[in-house]
């Protein structure tokens, strides 16, 4: 046989092989779990709070009782 109709039988069964087709097989096991990922980083720390206000005023205090007269007699 020379060598082009070795290649035509060849091409022959190579296309004819593709026609063929069989059932699927069964479902391979399930695989690993995988690794758990790194931790993430510490977020950034966070602002200082603004000053508070400043505290009202207090009332103004009772005014005070008027003091007794004292009467200064002079010596005899």
């Amino acid at each position: 046989m020379s060598y082009s109709k070795l290649f035509v039988a060849g091409v022959a069964a190579l296309a004819l092989g593709g026609c063929l087709t069989l059932p699927a097989g069964p479902a391979g096991p399930q695989g690993a779990t995988g690794d758990t990922g790194a931790t993430g980083y510490t977020g950034a720390t966070g602002n200082t709070g603004r000053t508070g206000s400043t505290g009202a005023t207090g009332d103004t205090g009772a005014t005070g009782s008027t003091g007794d007269t004292v009467v200064i007699v002079p010596a005899r």
